[in-house]
């Protein structure tokens, strides 16, 4: 069933966008580009609220970590929005909701639709996260790509302690309208807990995963046959059989029992997903 609750005070950025339950948690109808304006337009002319908002996404593995781990359930909760990059999730909500997701909000696909109207706008991105040698690579693309688009700082994210905390008041001393923060979940959740009070000065927060190794190009996305079949996650496999096995072959069952048989929030610690 799809829900339009009200958000908390500070929440009222997102109050107006319609959600619906899949997996336990409840994520927005909002498809790509309607996803690219609403970024937009809340920094655009103006920011609505004097903290960063807090964007992520989710898929199967996300709904079946979330299950077992109540802290990257937690996290999760804390989002303004949560999109569905997952293919399964689209099409299990076309039987699950009479209002179903319109489509799968990819970041891959994300990053360059808001990089087109950004650059457009004027505003600007700040890129943290990956390895040097990947995020340098993906910045060098995408200013490529954008020429026009103001990045105004990058850092990889293997920095710690007192560093970390330098380069985040760096960060917001820079003011960027975008930090997209690419360190896997739920690290890059944890990222955002821990140092969004820190932030006021950043418009988005946007949760990015991989999205660095695609931009950079060190990383083929799967065949749209394969993407709109709801199977990237065979061909990642495919390509990291080591490394995603054995998280794909106890997540994805998971997954698809949450999907079909969990479709209303849940609390935790006494956080409920908005």
């Amino acid at each position: 069933m799809l829900e339009r609750r009200a958000n908390p005070v500070g929440r009222a950025a997102t109050a107006g966008i319609p959600r619906v339950t899949l997996g336990g948690l409840r994520l927005a109808v909002l498809d790509l580009e309607q996803t690219a304006n609403f970024m937009i337009d809340v920094v655009f002319p103006q920011r609505r609220i004097n903290r960063p908002l807090y964007l992520t996404s989710a898929n199967g593995e996300v709904l079946a970590r979330c299950s077992t781990e109540p802290m990257t359930d937690r996290l999760f909760r804390t989002a303004d929005l949560i999109n569905a990059d997952g293919q399964p999730l689209v099409t299990v909500s076309r039987f699950k909701s009479r209002t179903p997701l319109p489509e799968r909000v990819a970041t891959t696909d994300l990053f360059h639709v808001v990089a087109r109207k950004a650059q457009a706008a004027g505003l600007t991105f700040y890129l943290f996260g990956a390895d040097e040698t990947e995020n340098a690579a993906a910045v060098a693309s995408v200013r490529r790509q954008y020429p026009d688009l103001k990045i105004v700082g990058r850092c990889h994210g293997y920095v710690r302690g007192e560093a970390l905390r330098a380069k985040v008041a760096e960060i917001n001393a820079l003011a960027p309208d975008y930090l997209w923060v690419a360190l896997g979940v739920p690290h890059e959740q944890v990222f955002v807990e821990e140092f969004a009070p820190a932030l006021s000065n950043v418009g988005v927060i946007k949760t990015s995963g991989g999205l660095f190794n695609f931009l950079s190009g060190s990383r083929a996305r799967a065949p749209l046959w394969m993407q709109h079949a709801g199977l990237e996650w065979a061909w990642r496999i495919w390509l990291e059989p080591r490394r995603l096995f054995w998280r794909y072959l106890t997540t994805n069952p998971r997954a698809l029992y949450l999907l079909l048989n969990r479709n209303r929030s849940k609390h935790i610690n006494g956080i409920r997903n908005r």
